[in-house]
């Protein structure tokens, strides 16, 4: 009996193609120079512990039905912080890829995003015009904070990935001159 275990495994890495990288290298370089990596990577944390905070006061007024007003401000709070993400990721995008959405790097991440900021504003919308009740109001910051964690899930994944793809390179870089030193030395 024949082993066909590393045929078929042999086969299937061969088969599988390598994903382009996140960033090109004029890309990576222009990411690394702009202030506005900076400012994105100062905002994504101050944006996660305000909707930690916020989430709180959402299901502290569910739960109790006390605290209305902190939990819509704190909602307020939440989304005006997502607004200037998405500003300045806007930004951000436009430095490093040459368009301010969409850029096919982060595409999907972005077509997500604009369900984030479409129920964060439902949510404005809705508690500014009183059209719902505060229940209601707070079920629906909950589906739109449960669309900013995948969204955030999404870009965490896709930052790994770029990371890990460097690091991948640069192995993969240092591996012929790893080898000619070899080389050298057996010589």
């Amino acid at each position: 009996m024949t082993d066909t275990r590393s045929d078929f495994a042999g086969s299937a890495s061969s088969a599988r193609k390598p994903r382009p990288p996140l960033y090109t290298p004029e890309e990576r370089v222009r990411r690394d120079k702009t202030y506005w990596t900076f400012v994105q990577g100062i905002l994504a944390p101050i944006q996660f512990f305000v909707f930690l905070g916020s989430l709180f006061c959402v299901l502290r007024f569910l739960a109790t039905g006390e605290g209305l007003e902190t939990a819509n401000n704190s909602v307020v709070a939440k989304t005006l912080v997502l607004y200037t993400i998405m500003i300045t990721g806007c930004i951000w995008e436009k430095v490093v890829f040459g368009r301010y959405l969409f850029a096919p790097s982060f595409f999907w991440e972005d077509v997500f995003s604009m369900l984030v900021l479409a129920l964060h504003t439902a949510y404005l919308v809705a508690m500014f015009n009183g059209l719902l009740s505060g229940h209601e109001l707070m079920y629906l910051a909950l589906a739109a904070y449960a669309t900013y964690v995948i969204n955030a899930g999404q870009f965490i994944l896709k930052l790994r990935a770029a990371r890990l793809d460097q690091e991948a390179r640069l192995r993969a870089a240092a591996r012929p001159h790893a080898h000619s030193q070899f080389v050298g030395a057996a010589a």
